[in-house]
């Protein structure tokens, strides 16, 4: 039984169809309920027969996350995996000087809070059976910073941090274990919205020379999320075209 957030498009849709194409149950959560339905659909079109809920909720709201939590339980009685792809970039291509500390605070409590409370609301359930995987999507910009991307960047060191924290504090027999996956720029909706100038800056530190795909980071997901990733916790895997390389 998984959870995945951001799940009405973009990484998150395509985690939850690979999820849901392997025999899981998925819960989908995103923001905007029709969203939602159309994603549902969708899903079920591509993996037919698949077991597929939804829950409207806003990541940063405490309540919200719980709610959805509850509908994994309630359906399932179960949680074993949480995939976290709800994000927002925010206000790009500006400099530290005129940044709006209103989008800054606005990124950060999507991109950290709404991390944080999705793994509280979760950590309970699968204390109790003793198993679960926590993937959280971070970002290259977590780990070198980008440009013209101080919010979104900042939000993504401190989601690798937070995942470090979380996979350390239950590594001791838990059956529990989180990590985090920094992709570099991914071809999403949201991507294609930010200034061609910020995309460019992005793919031109890209050894390979594009963009990363879907689907290749569909199934590095699914692999953390697998119980083949068993003793590795706490780490930041990579999908960057060898961009990074450590």
């Amino acid at each position: 039984v998984a959870i995945v957030t951001g799940s009405a498009r973009g990484i998150g849709f395509a985690v939850a169809t690979e999820l849901a194409s392997r025999g899981a149950s998925v819960v989908l959560v995103d923001l905007k309920a029709d969203a939602l339905a159309s994603a549902a659909k969708l899903l079920q079109q591509r993996v037919p027969g698949a077991a597929v809920a939804t829950c409207a909720a806003d990541v940063a709201n405490q309540a919200d996350c719980e709610r959805a939590a509850q509908t994994a339980l309630g359906r399932w009685g179960r949680i074993d995996v949480l995939v976290q792809a709800a994000g927002i970039v925010g206000a790009t291509n500006v400099t530290t000087d005129k940044v709006d500390p209103a989008n800054f605070d606005l990124v950060m409590r999507i991109n950290v809070r709404g991390i944080f409370l999705m793994c509280r609301a979760v950590l309970p359930a699968m204390r109790r059976q003793k198993y679960g995987r926590i993937v959280n999507v971070a970002s290259i910009s977590g780990k070198e910073g980008n440009a013209g991307m101080l919010a979104y960047s900042t939000s993504k060191a401190a989601v690798i941090g937070l995942t470090k924290v979380i996979g350390k504090e239950f590594a001791d027999g838990s059956g529990i274990t989180c990590n985090c996956l920094a992709p570099a720029v991914v071809r999403t909706e949201m991507v294609a919205a930010m200034p061609a100038a910020q995309v460019k800056y992005m793919t031109d530190k890209i050894p390979m020379k594009r963009t990363g795909e879907l689907d290749e980071n569909a199934s590095m997901i699914c692999f953390i999320a697998s119980r083949a990733c068993s003793f590795t916790t706490g780490f930041c895997f990579d999908t960057t075209g060898g961009r990074a390389t450590y």
